[in-house]
């Protein structure tokens, strides 16, 4: 066979996909379709045979997919049209017969009848809707609404009565409900409420065995729960209508069937609501507090904020203090059961209960505090921790005035503090102080003498002394010091305490005995404080030989530039005719000793003290003397090193050169030299700057 011949073999610019085509095929098929011509029909034989043919199509679309209902609906409808309903009543049921639950097409099937006005078909098509499938509800809606559309409202009550026997949704009591209120049967609805909440409550537990008693005398049905909506919905109801005892009625058989197992704040909220339309406010308080006090806290949030705008607007200022109390608790609560160790919430909390609750309440909150005993043995966890004790004992002693359980729980404290590893002397203390205003002294030195045997610590040999101080059982006192200081013989406080006390008693012996064991220790933590108490004692006795003895001894353990000073103004202070020389002769012991001291700035302190000394009490030749001692202060240079050893730079100090120093006296001549050339430098530039001024006093 002959082939056309392709000359041009290359590839087109514009490639077209086979999908491509095929869409096109498509879009000019639509395109090139032509409309169907306009038929005149003129006599029968022509209507006759247009009516055939068009049965014939749709015969032919039935029979080839009999599931497709849309093709028996078109066909029913130009039946219809035709005014052929004997027909389009065949086709529904043809159809009917292939799918009976096709809502669709028993919806066309009933309007159809209804548009003809064919009341009784429509009935029957009705009735075999919803007996074929009473769950679809819109077959109840639209049979309800035909007969109250026709004035029959006896027959729409009786279908509604049929579909409630379905216990159907909520909705469809609702419908039933607004029926019988558009007829004004008032009784009649509130009866359907009553069905309703029973069924309401069946639908839930619909496997619940019931007793014989009424449900509407006596609710049974405490143990289900249904949904409060129903509830709320039936007394607004009897509200509405002025029935205002209905409604709390309502409301109270509402609390009575839930119980406490099952309650719920939106009740409650509308309960409340409904008393302060009526102005019960004391009803309105009444049921607040008992939701409150038994929901729980997480779901009372609506509640909670409901009751505050209440009180706001109609309680007074304790009421409204009694809201924002229990809002508080609960969120203390919160926070305890979050973190049971988080003990300043304890506090807190701890604080809002005693500021208005009972004194068990209070108790109760503390026991559940101090449960919480910390997991660690290390005594910074236990500081806070120990202070909900003491906080419970002073409770317990001055608001509750319970004396014996404040005993109570400091023997129990004390007794759950591992004093092994460490222990609180506060506790210790506030026991015996306590038992100190209960005059019950044998049990105070008890609980001081067990802490002392038990754990020694200073603040606790420092509280029992001061209490035997306060009793004058100065013995006590005496023996309480001598336990101390072998327990710490470094603690320089006690001895000076221990001296005091025999300097008070008068017994001068026994407080310079003390002193001289102090200094006479190997290790103490404050020996400066030591030698001054030492010091001002023998000054205060004028024993100023002994005076001078101790700062002798003190001068051979430390060559301090306050110890020489100290020294020289006791001698001036000594009050004597050589009291001048021998403060100058000690200015000049110092002066000596502190020569070949490195800390140049206590030297020079202690030239300052002697030349304010002189100043005021020597005379020019003594003033004139100490002025040639002063030292010269320059400015000096060095170099720094950084922590790696690198350089780091020159920093500026201040270094004092002392006239006495033989080793400095070249750089004394040096720095005289420096600073009259520095003179003569400054007076040439002025001459230079102003030639005038020399001529001038040369002429003169």
């Amino acid at each position: 066979p002959l082939t056309s011949q392709v000359k041009n073999k290359a590839p087109a610019e514009v490639q077209i996909t086979a999908e491509q085509l095929l869409r096109e095929a498509k879009e000019r098929e639509l395109e090139l379709l032509p409309p169907p011509p306009q038929q005149k029909i003129t006599d029968v034989e022509e209507l006759n045979d247009y009516k055939l043919r068009k049965r014939k199509t749709f015969e032919d679309n039935i029979r080839k997919n009999r599931t497709v209902i849309s093709n028996w609906i078109k066909y029913a409808q130009w039946e219809e049209s035709l005014k052929e309903i004997q027909r389009a009543r065949s086709i529904y049921e043809r159809a009917l017969d292939v799918d009976y639950r096709n809502v669709t097409l028993w919806l066309k099937y009933a309007e159809m009848e209804m548009k003809n006005r064919q009341v009784n078909h429509a009935r029957n098509i009705w009735d075999r809707a919803i007996t074929t499938l009473p769950r679809v509800n819109q077959f109840w809606y639209k049979y309800t609404y035909m007969e109250e559309m026709l004035g029959n409202v006896a027959g729409s009550r009786q279908v509604f009565e049929r579909w409630m026997e379905w216990q159907p949704e909520e909705q469809a009591w609702h419908s039933y409900i607004n029926f019988e209120l558009r007829y004004k049967e008032v009784d009649r609805a509130r009866t359907i409420y009553e069905r309703y909440i029973l069924f309401s409550a069946l639908q839930h537990l619909p496997n619940v065995q019931f007793n014989h008693r009424s449900f509407f005398n006596i609710p049974v049905l405490v143990i289900v729960h249904p949904d409060v909506k129903n509830w709320i919905k039936y007394a607004r109801f009897e509200e509405k209508h002025s029935y205002f005892a209905h409604a709390r009625k309502v409301y109270e058989r509402a609390v009575e069937f839930f119980g406490e197992e099952h309650m719920d704040e939106h009740l409650y909220v509308a309960f409340a609501k409904f008393e302060e339309n009526q102005k019960e406010f004391e009803r309105v308080r009444v049921i607040y507090k008992y939701a409150l006090d038994r929901i729980p806290k997480q779901e009372a949030q609506n509640l909670f904020k409901n009751y505050t705008i209440f009180e706001k607007k109609f309680g007074d200022r304790r009421g409204i203090e009694d809201i924002i109390v229990s809002k508080r608790r609960f969120q203390y609560e919160e926070e305890v059961k979050a973190n049971p160790h988080n003990y300043d919430a304890w506090f807190d909390y701890l604080r809002l209960v005693e500021s208005d609750a009972d004194a068990e309440t209070v108790r109760e909150v503390y026991e559940r505090a101090i449960a919480n005993v910390p997991p660690i043995q290390e005594k910074r966890h236990w500081k806070r921790y120990i202070y909900l004790w003491i906080n419970y004992a002073l409770y317990e002693e001055l608001e509750a005035k319970a004396s014996k359980r404040t005993r109570q729980v400091y023997q129990a404290c004390v007794e759950l503090i591992p004093h092994k590893k460490f222990t609180f002397a506060k506790i210790w203390l506030l026991y015996a102080q306590f038992e100190i205003r209960q005059k019950n002294l044998p049990l105070a030195r008890r609980a001081l003498g067990t802490s002392i045997g038990k754990c020694p610590k200073n603040k606790l040999f420092k509280g029992y002394i001061e209490l035997e101080l306060q009793l004058r059982e100065f013995d006590r006192c005496r023996k309480l010091y001598e336990k101390f200081l072998e327990f710490a013989p470094e603690n320089c406080t006690s001895w000076i305490k221990f001296a005091e006390l025999e300097t008070i008693l008068g017994d001068i012996d026994r407080a310079r005995a003390i002193y001289e064991l102090a200094i006479g220790q190997p290790r103490l933590d404050m020996p400066e404080v030591l030698w001054k108490s030492y010091i001002d004692f023998e000054i205060e006795q004028e024993e100023y030989e002994k005076t001078r003895n101790l700062y002798r001894r003190l001068l051979q353990r430390t060559q301090h530039v306050k110890v020489w000073i100290s020294f020289a103004q006791f001698e001036l202070s000594a009050g004597r005719e050589e009291s001048l020389s021998r403060c100058r002769q000690i200015y000049e012991e110092a002066n000596k000793a502190m020569r070949n001291c490195e800390e140049k700035e206590e030297r020079v302190m202690l030239l300052e003290s002697w030349r304010n000394f002189e100043e005021e009490f020597g005379t020019d030749t003594t003033k004139e003397r100490i002025d040639k001692l002063m030292p010269e202060k320059i400015k000096k240079r060095r170099k720094l090193q950084a922590e790696d050893g690198s350089d780091a730079g020159w920093e500026e100090y201040y270094d004092y050169i002392f006239p006495e120093d033989t080793a400095n006296q070249p750089n004394l001549k040096l720095l005289a030299m420096a600073k009259l050339w520095k003179k003569q430098q400054q007076e040439s530039e002025a001459a230079q700057m102003d030639p005038d001024k020399d001529i001038d006093e040369s002429q003169s």
